[in-house]
């Protein structure tokens, strides 16, 4: 079960648009979110300059996942300043030691690490061209990074880029949603951040005449990101992936305008609008 933490994040210049210091005010872990345009300002502020392991963010117009690129430098800002070639990215969040104790052995084995989870949880398309090489370290080391590599977790989350938090939750068949249509059967979970569809489920392969640029786009993007993949006169998730609401999710599994809250109903048929929003009320 999640702790209960207490987070602290420090604005330098008062905008919450601009720079972002997170840290949990018992652990170690600081976290420096910088958007691409005030890399100069960045600059100026000396723990930029440590070991770390650094993270950069963008959007794709092509693919339905936003995209992320790891690295580790023992001069973070320095090597982030080198990747300003990249276009993709508009805000590069680097995780240091409060302390100064990281080591490139340390952020080396971090990277790794940090990658190999992103792409095995599959929120964001991983930019990295190859898994970057893991350093040895000793047991008690690894212990403590992977103590780190938590913390850290929580504070990428916090500031609004969940990538290590895995898509589904451990639930049984009640907790389940079903969304169907003509030849489409999906299988998926509400969550806290939108609702997923599970890998395996069926999507009709044609938009409906009134689907709207909006539904073939979104579709063309799960087909270009390999999430969806033509089998027969049908398409089917290889993959979980999330949707920011349950009527794109069922825009995507209907290839149609869907009002989701409707469309995705428990094993009793109730609709996700009874079991969530009625419920509440």
């Amino acid at each position: 079960m999640p702790r209960p933490q207490t987070i602290q994040i420090f604005l330098p210049d008062g905008s919450a648009r601009s720079i972002k210091i997170a840290e949990i005010t018992s652990k170690i872990v600081k976290a420096i979110q910088i958007p691409r345009n005030k890399i100069k300002t960045a600059e100026q502020r000396e723990e930029t300059s440590n070991a770390g392991v650094y993270f950069l963010f963008g959007e794709s117009e092509e693919t339905a996942k936003s995209k992320v690129y790891i690295g580790e430098a023992e001069n973070c800002i320095k090597r982030i300043k080198q990747h300003l070639k990249r276009e993709f990215w508009n805000v590069a969040i680097l995780i240091i030691s409060k302390t100064e104790s990281l080591t490139k052995s340390h952020v080396k084995f971090l990277e790794n690490h940090c990658v190999n989870q992103a792409k095995d949880i599959g929120r964001y398309e991983v930019e990295n061209a190859s898994n970057p090489t893991k350093s040895h370290i000793t047991e008690q080391m690894e212990a403590d990074i992977m103590d780190l590599f938590d913390d850290m977790k929580i504070l990428l989350s916090t500031l609004g880029f969940p990538i290590f938090e895995s898509l589904r939750r451990d639930i049984d068949k009640k907790g389940e949603l079903i969304c169907k249509g003509r030849d489409a059967i999906a299988y998926g979970e509400y969550t806290d951040d939108g609702l997923v569809v599970f890998k395996g489920s069926i999507a009709n392969k044609e938009e409906s005449a009134t689907a709207g640029s909006w539904i073939i786009g979104m579709r063309e993007k799960l087909l270009n990101s390999n999430i969806l993949a033509k089998k027969g006169n049908v398409l089917e998730f290889i993959s979980d992936h999330i949707f920011n609401s349950p009527s794109a999710a069922a825009g995507a599994v209907l290839a149609r305008r869907a009002n989701g809250w409707l469309e995705w109903k428990n094993n009793d048929g109730k609709t996700l609008d009874e079991l969530e929003r009625k419920e509440e009320s």
